[in-house]
Parts: structure tokens; sequence; C-alpha cells
């Protein structure tokens, strides 16, 4: 089973409530949304890295994310996918465009 779990308009609030939580934000046909899932599935097979931290992945072009496209006005500027939003507690406190494990590295620690 993977950590990075699909989400949809019921289950976001638990990636984005958590206490430590990294939301990425995709569409089905994005390539550059698919090489960052299979990265970041990669990266997180080891069970050591980032363990506190837990991460979801939601498909803006899936039907049913009214409550989160709702709560995150945001998400309609967004020029460049994929998307990743770091939380804590429900409060965003980091993001940036694109994919890589470097990257993410960086902000989570």
């Amino acid at each position: 089973m993977s950590r990075l779990e699909l989400l949809d308009g019921k289950t976001w609030e638990g990636v984005v409530s958590a206490p430590a939580g990294v939301l990425m934000l995709g569409k089905s046909d994005c390539d550059a949304c698919n090489s960052w899932t299979a990265e970041l599935q990669q990266l997180l097979e080891d069970p050591a890295r980032w363990p506190h931290v837990r991460f979801g992945k939601l498909l803006l072009d899936h039907a049913g994310l009214v409550s989160f496209k709702r709560a995150n006005p945001w998400v309609a500027e967004l020029e460049v996918l994929p998307f990743n939003v770091l939380y804590r507690n429900g409060e965003k406190v980091g993001e940036f465009a694109g994919g890589g494990g470097e990257r993410l590295a960086a902000r989570i620690e």
C-alpha cells in the first residue's frame, strides 16, 4: 500500500488537517504530474523517510471537489501542475510547483 493516498472530495481534509501533510495537486492527463507521482511513490517506499508526514494526491479534473475548491479558491489561479502544498495542523506553511525529491526534502526538513 502506497503512503501517497489518492484523495477525493470527502478525504482531502485529512491530509490538510494532519500534524504534517503534503498535498499534491495534479490532473489525470498531466505527464509531469504522473512523473512526479512515480518519483514520490518511490521516495515513500522507504518507511524511515518522513514517517511523521501524511501524503495525499488530489486530481483536480475529477468530479466531487466542490468543497476543496470552495475552501481553496487560489486553486483556480494555478498555472503549473503538479503543485504541492505543505500543511501543519491545517495551516498552509509552504508550496511549490513542479516535482523533485530534493525540493520536497528541503521544505519538509
